[in-house]
């Protein structure tokens, strides 16, 4: 027995290994970074689809599905964004532990936090993938309208405006959308992602 009543039963479970084996692939986390508009979730739902497409099992987190559930009693406070992150990088592991491809799109606007999701998920497991379109032209789509908000001050500490990013040290992939068509973005993920998560059949 363990502190607060907790049984660990982890060592009679079906390993993540079975998991895998069973799914034909290796899972792996695929973490996008970047300001709000940059593309992210674009890239992140047309890459779901082209490794549906070679029969791979995947699973997208993203705000919309994150902050209306799991995290809709969490704001925008600073420890509210560190317990986000934290909260979804448990989440991600338990998908990772179930052989699934797990595509995460989330500001994640620092390091630090960003390192924290690795640690938590774990650094062989972490892909990180900058979407490093620029703020001006994140402003310009203002997909939701939140530039402009944030402009008016009806939005406080809004990534980009009146709250920093910080841009990857070392990132994976880097991908800006106001060079590169959707296309060729996925294209460049595929080529990084394939060898790492299709097992030989």
């Amino acid at each position: 027995m363990t502190d607060n009543n907790i049984y660990p039963i982890f060592d009679r479970m079906l390993s993540r290994e079975d998991k895998e084996e069973l799914l034909g692939q290796h899972s792996v986390m695929i973490w996008f970074t970047g300001l709000s508009g940059s593309g992210k979730s674009t890239i992140a739902i047309a890459l779901e689809r082209e490794l549906h497409k070679r029969g791979l099992l995947c699973r997208i987190l993203d705000g919309d599905n994150i902050r209306s559930g799991i995290n809709n009693n969490l704001g925008f406070t600073e420890a509210d964004r560190v317990e986000n992150i934290r909260r979804i990088a448990e989440v991600s592991k338990l998908f990772l532990d179930t052989g699934i491809i797990t595509i995460a799109a989330f500001i994640s606007p620092n390091n630090d936090i960003r390192e924290m999701a690795a640690n938590i998920i774990g650094q062989d497991d972490f892909i990180e993938v900058y979407v490093s379109t620029p703020l001006a032209e994140c402003e310009r789509r203002d997909v939701k309208g939140l530039y402009a908000k944030a402009r008016r001050g009806e939005i406080k500490n809004f990534t980009g405006i009146s709250a920093p990013f910080e841009a990857p040290v070392c990132p994976a992939l880097t991908l800006d959308t106001a060079v590169l068509s959707l296309e060729e973005s996925v294209n460049k993920l595929l080529e990084l992602i394939l060898p790492k998560i299709q097992t030989k059949k």
